[in-house]
C-alpha cells in the first residue's frame, strides 16, 4: 500500500443526525477533510489531492445532480467515489436508480456475503439483522451497469453492492444501505467492514490502470 500523507479522503457532511458518527470519525482522521454539502459548489475538488470522495444516503441529491459535471471529471482523474444510499437523481455515472425489494417475510432481507476483500470475515446473520431486526444493512438494489463486479446480494439475488470500472476512467463504488464506513464499532464481524473498505479502496487506487472511457 502506498503511503499517502494529503487528506487522501473527502467526506461530504450531509448534516443528518444519523451521520454524527461518521463525521467525527472522519473530523479526527489526519488523512479525511470533511467538508459541508453546500460547500462542495465552490470547492476546488479537481485541484485538491483527495483520492476518494465519500458520499452518503442523506446527502442532498438535487445538489449533486448540479455538481454532476464536476464529480464526473474528479472520477476521470482516476480517482474513486463511494455512494451508500438510494439514487434517485442521476448524478452518477452509469448508476440508474434505486429499486425498492418487493418484501414477503423477514428473510427476503437476508444478506449473501460474497467472496471480497471488504466483506473477509462477516457473516451474514451479523449484518442481516442489528437487534434481532431485518432490513437495516439494504432494503433494494440498483440496477447494476454493464461489467460491474457485484460483491454483495440480498437473497433474490438483486445486487446490493457494486465497483464500475468501466463507466469512467476512475472507480466507482456504490452501495444500496448506509454508509459501509460506519461498520468499524459493532462488536461482531459486521465491524469489520470499515476499515476492510478502506484498506481496499488504497489497493484499488494504488492498482488503477489507465482506463478508457465506455462509450
Amino acid at each position: 500500500m502506498s503511503v499517502h500523507t494529503a487528506a487522501d479522503f473527502l467526506l461530504l457532511d450531509s448534516g443528518a443526525s444519523f451521520s454524527e458518527q461518521i463525521v467525527r470519525d472522519g473530523a479526527s482522521d489526519p488523512s479525511t477533510l470533511v467538508l459541508d454539502q453546500y460547500e462542495f459548489a465552490t470547492y476546488d475538488l479537481l485541484g485538491a489531492a483527495h483520492r476518494f470522495l465519500i458520499i452518503d444516503e442523506f446527502i442532498d441529491q438535487e445538489l449533486m445532480l448540479e455538481q454532476k459535471e464536476k464529480i464526473e471529471a474528479f472520477l476521470n482523474q482516476g480517482n474513486i467515489l463511494v455512494f451508500s444510499g438510494h439514487l434517485f437523481r442521476p448524478w452518477i455515472p452509469g448508476a440508474a436508480p434505486f429499486v425498492p425489494k418487493t418484501i414477503y417475510n423477514h428473510l427476503d432481507y437476508t444478506i449473501q456475503v460474497l467472496d471480497h476483500s471488504i466483506f473477509a470475515g462477516v457473516q451474514s446473520e451479523d449484518i442481516t439483522y442489528n437487534k434481532g431486526v431485518a432490513g437495516f444493512f439494504a432494503r433494494g438494489h440498483h440496477p447494476i451497469p454493464e461489467g460491474a463486479e457485484v460483491i454483495l446480494r440480498l437473497a433474490g439475488d438483486e445486487p446490493i453492492t457494486y465497483i464500475d470500472r468501466l463507466s469512467t476512467q476512475g472507480t466507482i463504488l456504490v452501495h444500496a444501505g448506509r454508509n459501509l464506513l460506519r461498520y468499524r464499532h459493532e462488536n461482531n464481524s459486521a465491524g469489520r467492514i470499515g476499515e476492510q473498505l478502506r484498506r481496499f479502496l488504497y489497493e484499488e487506487y494504488d492498482a488503477m490502470p489507465i482506463r478508457s472511457v465506455r462509450i
